[in-house]
């Protein structure tokens, strides 16, 4: 992997623009290239954050956060000329972060990303987009997001889902997602891809509404956890399944053993829209 160390975040509008402009796949391979960046945690975008995602006020920054420090980096990684897949597109299908350490009192952090493990897929390739957050002491934090490429012909067999529908959850929390909250998240995030931010720019993509981000629904439902969560050695890994339309309104499930648990989001009619699974951290 060759890491290129960037001295700030990265301009976010003419990354829009290089999104808007790459609609081809130009390649069936990953480039062997990665990020790096010094960023500075500001207590006032974490305040915002935490109103648009339902976490109350703690030392701790929210176990999601992160995301948000790495998103410019993984932007300019997924718009870069080299990368051969469209931005616009890509399908979210599942996420995983671990927690190595208790995040409080974070200020200045190094974050990284990169992408891996292209692999073929039913409805064409799946790659993994990681960030790494790390701290003074060493490694704080990760994800992996897997995303799905559409139209990829890759050789191999397809991989299954990787989350079963958890059998002995009850109850939890129940809320509802308003229409604007796919824009009140991108004014937190940087995410303003047009599937979430109304109804006109969601037809344009073949929605019939906008959609939330899937990464404010985990938020959300972190937030609503978070009196059952362990503030360290844990991971957390979800799968998306059917969007959450805005507005919309859902009931959350979940089961809690100990440092483990279990969660199902639903909606009406009892649509499945995340399934996922909180553990400790593997040896």
């Amino acid at each position: 992997m060759h890491w290129q160390t960037l001295g700030n975040t990265p301009f976010l509008p003419p990354l829009y623009w290089r999104a808007a402009l790459k609609r081809k796949i130009t390649g069936s391979t990953l480039p062997e290239q990665g990020l790096r960046c010094r960023v500075s945690v500001n207590p006032r975008d974490v305040a915002a954050y935490r109103k648009v995602c339902g976490f109350i006020d703690s030392p701790m920054l929210p176990p999601t956060y992160p995301h948000i420090l790495a998103f410019g980096l993984q932007m300019k990684l997924l718009t870069d000329p080299r990368f051969p897949f469209p931005l616009l597109g890509l399908v979210h299908l599942n996420n995983r972060i671990r927690i190595h350490r208790p995040m409080g009192s974070v200020s200045d952090l190094s974050v990284g990303v990169h992408a891996q493990n292209l692999l073929p897929h039913a409805k064409g390739a799946t790659f993994d987009l990681v960030t790494t957050v790390e701290d003074s002491l060493g490694p704080l934090w990760e994800a992996e997001s897997r995303m799905l490429c559409r139209g990829v012909k890759l050789e191999g067999e397809t991989m299954a889902g990787t989350h079963a529908i958890p059998a002995q959850v009850s109850e939890l929390a129940r809320w509802s997602a308003p229409a604007d909250i796919g824009r009140r998240y991108a004014r937190v995030s940087g995410d303003y891809n047009p599937i979430h931010l109304s109804a006109l720019s969601a037809k344009l993509f073949g929605f019939p509404q906008a959609i939330a981000h899937g990464l404010w629904n985990k938020a959300r439902t972190l937030a609503a956890l978070a009196e059952h969560l362990p503030a360290a050695n844990l991971e957390i890994a979800v799968e998306f399944k059917k969007p959450v339309r805005l507005p919309g309104d859902v009931v959350l499930f979940a089961s809690a053993a100990g440092s483990s648990g279990d969660l199902c989001l639903k909606g009406a009619g009892d649509i499945e829209h995340m399934v996922g699974q909180w553990r400790p951290i593997s040896p």
